[in-house]
């Protein structure tokens, strides 16, 4: 299944980024505000247990969501910005606190290994068509491709901290990511697409001509 092997390449990947290294290098800062490599780990390793459990718990169909509208949160009122900030750094201290809980860092490491290698050895092996997952019903290759998904766009935030470090394979993504119906430029490879969508990089000015009214759907993962 192709996006078993997705799967598998960007599970690797972060595993090979990980690797060489020493303990203070997995305390380095990531894209994700307030989060080191360390609670990055931690936050792949809870996705990936929750792979585990999803590719266990068949449901019935049809399908809830896909991998375009998993992304899409409920539709809200207008945001208070202030509540908004407050509410995303409690999120993330308390991915912080969580990861802390680890006598090390390189437990985190190494759990990280364990359980992705399961993950993907029961993405190969999933025999059920649609799967339960956060109170939504996904077919069991949209669920891989979001993992897949998320994988890549963590690795990405990993390497500010870690510029040496291998690079994700995001070409193993490439014709199974349609987030919010393919809005995507022609001239922007994935790793643009997977940045600006998730928001971790800014819309620029020529960005928002040539999207027109559907820069209005940025950033992409909800």
């Amino acid at each position: 299944m192709r996006e078993a092997e997705a799967l598998r390449a960007a599970y690797d990947g972060v595993t090979a980024a990980l690797s060489p290294l020493s303990p203070m290098e997995l305390l380095a800062p990531t894209r994700c505000h307030g989060w080191t490599v360390a609670d990055v780990v931690h936050h792949l390793t809870s996705d990936a247990q929750r792979a585990l459990v999803a590719l266990a718990t068949p449901a019935a169909g049809p399908a809830t969501r896909t991998f375009v509208t998993y992304w899409q949160s409920t539709p809200s009122p207008a945001p208070d910005w202030e509540s908004a900030e407050r509410e995303a750094a409690a999120s993330a201290w308390a991915g912080r606190r969580a990861a802390s809980v680890a006598r090390s860092p390189e437990l985190l490491a190494g759990l990280w290994r364990s359980t992705s290698v399961a993950a993907v050895h029961a993405a190969f092996a999933a025999p059920h068509a649609f799967v339960a997952t956060q109170g939504h019903v996904l077919s069991t290759p949209d669920l891989l491709t979001t993992l897949a998904t998320e994988a890549v766009i963590h690795h990405l935030d990993l390497l500010l901290g870690l510029p040496t470090a291998p690079e994700p394979a995001v070409s193993t993504l490439d014709g199974l990511l349609a987030l919010h119906g393919g809005v995507r430029p022609a001239d922007w490879g994935i790793e643009d697409y997977l940045l600006k969508g998730s928001g971790r990089l800014a819309l620029s000015t020529t960005d928002r001509t040539t999207l027109g009214p559907s820069a209005g759907l940025f950033p992409l993962l909800g």
